[in-house]
């Protein structure tokens, strides 16, 4: 049977400008099961980070409501020495800046210890610096005890993302989320740190949320994968599904914008417009409908819901049935699932 790690219910994350909040992150609700990659992708300003840090508790001055379960506690009700507790132990976080996210006064070796010592404070020194370097050596870190002793200068940034994903397992997570883990890192690297988290999902039996806008990495990744615009899920499905029959209009766009070795000569879709800011965001109606004028505005719906359309697949707004890009023309839009 499925073990549930985290169960996200109506969670909605909101930031103070001038007078009022606006909500970054929209009534989102999902689900994270042991051993299971779910990918959150989209555009930037999407709030797919700000998802990331509202379920490792990690905003200062966000007013944050709904429900984050993890293993059936709520954690938003958390004093702040549970969290802390929790963080870097049960749940750990790679962030998207290896060089920000590392403490430029520490060595590598003393910011893992110090994470162990935290979490465990009968461990001795000597256990904890051997903890270490093994913890780098699993990393695919090569010379491990010597850069044990280093600082972040004096690493590449594949090293430094390396030491990053040392530290966030250190004490064995149940869930890891990754924010962006291979967006500054060359062609290379960026396969080397996937195949590195693949490796921990199957040797942990973690359940891992990867947050990123690359499809390339969501193909290759997640088992399970959650579409987000502007603050709403647009589209939960499994990743087969996701790829062979998407639905939402801005996740085909997605899709459609990604150049393909199958189809070398067909022109690429360009999503019309940018995501809107908090203040201009619509809080009405459907909220990518600015961005695909031509479908006729009596497709959308005035309040979109997300709505199972086969087993395990949902969609929000009716406007996915009548959706066509405009070079196909309407008599070949796509409609329903096939």
């Amino acid at each position: 049977m499925t073990k549930t790690l985290l169960n996200i219910n109506n969670l909605t994350t909101s930031f103070q400008i001038e007078d009022a909040y606006y909500a970054a992150v929209d009534d989102v609700s999902l689900t994270l099961n042991e051993n299971e990659v779910l990918a959150v992708v989209g555009e930037s300003g999407c709030g797919k980070s700000a998802l990331a840090f509202s379920i490792m508790q990690l905003h200062n001055r966000a007013r944050i409501e709904g429900d984050i379960l993890f293993k059936g506690d709520d954690i938003t009700t958390y004093a702040r020495k549970q969290i802390n507790k929790l963080r870097g132990d049960q749940m750990g976080m790679i962030f998207q800046d290896p060089l920000t996210a590392l403490n430029p006064l520490k060595s590598i070796g003393d910011q893992i210890t110090e994470i162990l010592l935290l979490h465990n404070k009968k461990l001795s020194k000597d256990k904890r610096k051997k903890t270490a370097i093994s913890l780098l050596d699993k990393v695919g870190i090569t010379f491990p005890a010597h850069v044990y002793n280093q600082f972040p200068h004096e690493l590449s940034g594949g090293m430094r993302q390396r030491a990053v994903v040392a530290i966030a397992i250190a004490n064995d997570p149940e869930v890891l989320i990754a924010d962006e883990p291979t967006t500054s890192l060359d062609a290379t690297i960026q396969s080397q740190i996937l195949d590195l988290l693949n490796d921990l999902k199957e040797s942990m039996h973690a359940g891992i949320i990867l947050i990123t806008h690359d499809l390339g990495v969501v193909a290759e990744m997640a088992d399970r994968v959650a579409v987000m615009y502007a603050g709403q899920m647009v589209e939960i499905t499994d990743v087969y599904t996701l790829f062979n029959n998407p639905q939402h209009p801005y996740t085909r766009s997605l899709l459609s914008s990604v150049p393909s070795l199958e189809a070398v000569d067909s022109k690429l879709h360009v999503i019309q417009g940018i995501v809107p800011s908090l203040k201009k965001m619509p809080r009405e109606g459907c909220r990518f409908r600015s961005r695909i004028p031509w479908i006729d505005q009596s497709a959308h719906e005035d309040h979109p819901q997300l709505r199972e359309i086969s087993p395990g697949h949902f969609v929000r707004c009716t406007c996915y049935q009548s959706f066509y890009f405009p070079d196909e023309g309407k008599e070949d839009q796509h409609h329903g699932v096939s």
